[in-house]
């Protein structure tokens, strides 16, 4: 025990270890406080997204010019993995021809897009949408004449949306690049509905 002298001339006991239990109070305070800040600090950290490295980035694109712009490099390497299979797996003359037409056209529209982004500081996704690589997989699970069937309808279907959002996009675009690219573009669309529609009136035909 310690004693400690009081004013009034008595004399007062402390426990030995006075001071060690204040500066075990303190270790266990900052313990504790460390503890928070971990647990606190560490999930708000992880939640912040690395947009560097995970978002792509729109640069000098408007918002709408850059959805535009993602749906259409989405567009494009669907109909060019749709194209290679077409290429494997038709049964029919004109599906493989067709098929080779979209890989050559689709590619090379994808090729000029991709430089016309880039030149606007931003970037496009490397991956096919949700809904693209369904369909992708669904015309996997097929062959023969139930393939060229189901491929011709597809580029039917799909031809003629990009038409009108091509169409559209003509009007909408400010970026005039990426204008001039649309404008360049729909003409070989427009061809490729034509063929479409022609290649699925031909495999309805055949048996």
């Amino acid at each position: 025990m310690e004693v400690r002298s009081r004013p009034d001339g008595l004399s007062e006991r402390l426990p030995s270890n006075g001071k060690k239990v204040m500066k075990a109070k303190t270790v266990i305070n900052s313990t504790m406080l460390a503890c928070l800040v971990a647990l606190l600090g560490t999930p708000l950290l992880r939640a912040q997204p690395d947009t560097a490295t995970t978002t792509p980035q729109r640069g000098q694109l408007s918002a709408s010019d850059y959805r535009f712009a993602v749906k259409a490099a989405r567009g494009g390497m669907e109909e060019v993995e749709l194209g290679q299979l077409a290429k494997e797996k038709g049964s029919s003359e004109a599906v493989r021809s067709f098929g080779n037409h979209m890989v050559a056209d689709h590619s090379k529209a994808n090729d000029e897009l991709t430089q016309i982004v880039s030149r606007k500081g931003a970037s496009l996704p490397p991956a096919l949408s949700r809904s693209g690589r369904s369909t992708i997989d669904e015309l996997q699970k097929s062959s023969g004449p139930e393939f060229d069937k189901t491929y011709a309808k597809e580029m039917v279907k799909e031809h003629k949306k990009d038409v009108r959002e091509f169409e559209s996009a003509a009007k909408d675009i400010s970026d005039p690049d990426l204008r001039a690219w649309v404008e360049k573009t729909l003409p070989t669309l427009q061809q490729h509905l034509q063929m479409a529609q022609d290649m699925e009136s031909t495999v309805k035909g055949e048996k």
